[in-house]
């Protein structure tokens, strides 16, 4: 049995698998030659809110020919706390699947463990799997193969985002660099665990010069609106702009996974100018999301 908790613990092989079957699910969007999840009902709960987390996973599901069971913490036991491995126990004998959405890792892989059905992702406080998947075959779509290239992650670099993306550059083999506060680097334990080449800098400049990709995230991330006013005053600076973007290699992609705040981790005119690659790589989340849920029960 398949799942998908965590970029650190997915084999290389499948890796390569889901990026390349997300080529054949986007090219054959209308004419699946197969509906792998046809007479399923997969189960999709979510405590944190999404529009394309939900979105690309309810389409997707659907046009795989199976039916999605939306569940946020209110519909179900866990929001007045239930035990999450009493929760899989129960839907991991009515479900064929799960796609998760919530705070803590732990819950994720408790999830798994005790509902013994292929379980999804969908973005935890560790890490976020599903978009950073998505984020790689959009720049590969776009450029070629990511291997030996330079990706610059800057803003909140402790958080799910960046996290995913240094477990991503350890197995496939490029670059990244991070631009972030000292207070909002990666902790060492997580660098350590990753290897590969990482860069953690406070200098953005540096960060950014000869880049193949700048990416960006909220400062605030959701659970952490409390710390609103200090993230934002901390992070001023952390932004793409037009300046930044010259100190890339000539042609470097702009990407930031939404919603975005203009005026703060990227400015108007530079999302604008990119509003293509961005939207691209938002449509790129059914895609992804499909040759995940393929890989997942084949």
């Amino acid at each position: 049995m398949k799942h998908l908790l965590s970029l650190e613990k997915l084999p290389l092989a499948d890796f390569e698998t889901i990026l390349r079957d997300a080529k054949v699910f986007k090219k054959e969007r209308g004419a699946h030659k197969s509906q792998p999840l046809k007479g399923q009902t997969w189960a999709m709960m979510f405590s944190k809110s999404s529009t394309r987390t939900r979105v690309s996973f309810e389409v997707g599901i659907s046009e795989l020919g199976g039916n999605a069971l939306f569940l946020n913490a209110n519909d179900i036991q866990l929001g007045r706390g239930e035990p999450i491995q009493d929760t899989a126990r129960v839907i991991g004998r009515m479900a064929h699947g799960a796609v998760i959405r919530t705070f803590a890792q732990s819950d994720v892989e408790t999830f798994a463990e005790f509902s013994k059905i292929p379980t999804i992702n969908a973005l935890t406080d560790d890490e976020h799997p599903c978009q950073v998947l998505t984020d790689i075959f959009t720049f590969e779509e776009m450029r070629g193969s990511i291997v030996g290239k330079v990706v610059t992650f800057i803003g909140d670099g402790a958080c799910n985002m960046p996290v995913s993306w240094i477990f991503a550059a350890a197995k496939l083999g490029f670059e990244l660099r991070i631009a972030a506060p000292k207070e909002f680097q990666p902790s060492a334990e997580i660098l350590k665990r990753a290897g590969g080449e990482i860069v953690v800098t406070e200098d953005l400049k540096s960060a950014a010069s000869g880049a193949d990709m700048l990416y960006t995230d909220v400062w605030v991330s959701m659970g952490k609106e409390a710390e609103a006013a200090e993230r934002i005053k901390i992070f001023t600076g952390y932004q793409i702009n037009a300046s930044l973007v010259k100190l890339a290699k000539p042609g470097a992609l702009v990407m930031h996974c939404l919603p975005a705040y203009r005026g703060k981790e990227i400015d108007a005119e530079t999302f604008e100018a990119n509003a293509d690659t961005i939207f691209t790589q938002a449509e790129n989340r059914l895609h992804v999301q499909k040759s995940i849920l393929n890989w997942a029960v084949s």
